[in-house]
């Protein structure tokens, strides 16, 4: 059962004097007394049903798609969950790499940021919820993957930080696998002859292991400054692939009985391009490594929860666990994202708030991740500053009725012209999915009846009422937030 809530302590009038490079220089103003921490740890590429607060939620069929009790534990962020909350139906609103995190910190569709697509920079100026809090006295920092700042790889401490202070341990691009620390800043471990970079996992241990690395400046950076509020975002390249882990959790679960997901050996009934069937290979060998990865990753979790409590942070701290879009692992015969199923555009997100979230919170409404930056100001009773288009849902997670007006809505959408054919823009609710396309045709999902999206109901007449409404509201946000994929005559057509 979930239980217990715990209270923010009161917390001393504090200055920050560094301005952010990036965005409008403002003057820093003093944090109100009581105003609590915010840590945010990011994954890349995280399927939801390889935690267990997501497995307990389902039924037994979509909680072990890889074989009966083909699973890891992840006791950590399952605590965060019993003790806080869990959002189920959250997605990407590009479950893309750069316009999922251009989103996440901004509350603006990828439309609005400039990263419409992998590789694009931000545009100078977009007010992040860390320049927010940064203006509020918060000390910021970010650690990790960016993806914010054009094709620079590695691409150490970008020159315009957003609001993240501290950021020497921002890079920009890359799934490395091992960091390490030099005179002359981070830098990757691993090189070949020529002195590049690579991936290379060889020596990788407990210090040098990006996770854990990584996880380490978190944790230093909270012992830093325990005595003021701060923002800090731990950015986990992992489980993004390379699938490739340190011991021992390289073979922590090799000798599991992994299956090709059932999904995977359907043909699917008149299912778009975006949603067919494919063939992709499954290696169980990979799906073991990806487990291994995320069982890193908890224990970081649990390390980093451990180093708050020690600092009597904990129950002053929010803590949320998310990611930037989701890893289809097998199901559908794919791998990655990039495509409207769900468990490419469907990700976890656990939000832990004592004092301001009742544990054991569940909301289930949908929400992306341009609602993030609303959301987690409005917990934190801190105005926004700039323009925003995501929702501020933290009513809900207080375990408060939605609002006068609230819709169990939300739109999510990839590609421009340099992403060919796979383009296409979504409604998605709790329980339905609309999505059209430019280039494919229009798909229509019940996952209450059809949890895998194996069959497109756009023609049944029984779910008329519902796709007019949704095509409604998918041409109203087309039109509202200048939704490129609306120029294109195709998906017009499909709206109409």
């Amino acid at each position: 059962m979930n239980r217990r809530c715990c209270r923010f302590a009161g917390r001393g009038l504090l200055w920050l004097a560094l301005v952010a490079a990036g965005a409008p220089r403002v003057a820093v103003a003093a944090t109100p007394a009581a105003s609590p921490n915010l840590v945010i740890v990011h994954t890349d590429e995280h399927s939801y049903r390889t935690l267990g607060c997501y497995r307990r939620l389902l039924p037994e069929d979509q909680a072990c798609v890889w074989g009966p009790g083909v699973t890891v534990s992840t006791p950590n962020i399952d605590w965060l969950a019993a003790h806080g909350a869990i959002a189920t139906r959250f997605f990407a609103t590009s479950p893309v790499c750069t316009p999922s995190r251009a989103s996440f910190v901004t509350g603006l569709y990828p439309q609005s940021t400039g990263a419409v697509r992998n590789d694009l920079p931000m545009r100078d100026e977009m007010v992040t919820f860390a320049e927010v809090l940064r203006r509020r006295g918060y000390a910021t920092g970010y650690a990790g993957k960016w993806h914010l700042d054009g094709p620079a790889r590695p691409g150490w401490a970008p020159r315009r930080d957003f609001g993240f202070s501290d950021h020497r341990y921002m890079f920009n691009r890359g799934h490395w696998k091992q960091l390490e620390d030099t005179d002359a800043g981070p830098r990757v471990k691993a090189r070949n002859a020529r002195g590049q970079p690579t991936y290379d996992l060889e020596g990788a241990d407990e210090t040098s292991f990006t996770t854990d690395f990584l996880t380490d400046r978190a944790i230093a950076f909270v012992r830093e400054h325990r005595d003021r509020p701060f923002c800090y975002m731990l950015s986990l390249p992992d489980p993004h692939g390379p699938n490739t882990v340190r011991p021992p959790y390289d073979t922590m679960f090799a000798g599991l009985p992994f299956q090709q997901p059932v999904s995977a050996k359907q043909s699917g009934k008149e299912l778009p391009g975006y949603a067919a069937v494919r063939s992709d290979r499954f290696n169980a060998r990979q799906m073991a490594l990806y487990f291994g990865m995320v069982k890193c990753i908890d224990d970081n979790v649990g390390r980093l929860l451990a180093a708050l409590r020690e600092a009597d942070l904990l129950e002053r701290t929010v803590v949320v666990f998310t990611s930037d879009h989701g890893d289809l692992c097998g199901e559908h015969g794919r791998h990655n994202k990039g495509v409207p199923l769900d468990t490419s555009a469907a990700i976890p997100f656990v939000l832990y708030a004592p004092g301001l979230v009742p544990a054991g919170t569940r909301v289930g409404t949908a929400l992306g991740t341009v609602d993030f930056k609303p959301t987690i100001l409005g917990l934190l009773g801190v105005p926004d500053a700039g323009r925003t288009e995501g929702r501020d849902a933290s009513g809900l997670f207080r375990g408060r009725p939605a609002a006068a007006g609230w819709k169990d809505l939300a739109f999510v959408r990839i590609g421009d012209e340099g992403q060919g054919a796979n383009r296409w823009i979504g409604a998605f609710t709790s329980r339905y999915k609309l999505v059209v396309s430019p280039t494919d045709a229009p798909g229509f999902f019940d996952l209450q009846e059809d949890p895998f999206e194996l069959e497109n109901r756009l023609g049944d007449p029984r779910y008329a009422a519902t796709v007019r409404e949704l095509k409604a509201e998918l041409a109203d946000y087309c039109r509202t937030f200048a939704e490129p994929l609306y120029a294109e005559a195709a998906c017009r057509a499909a709206l109409e």
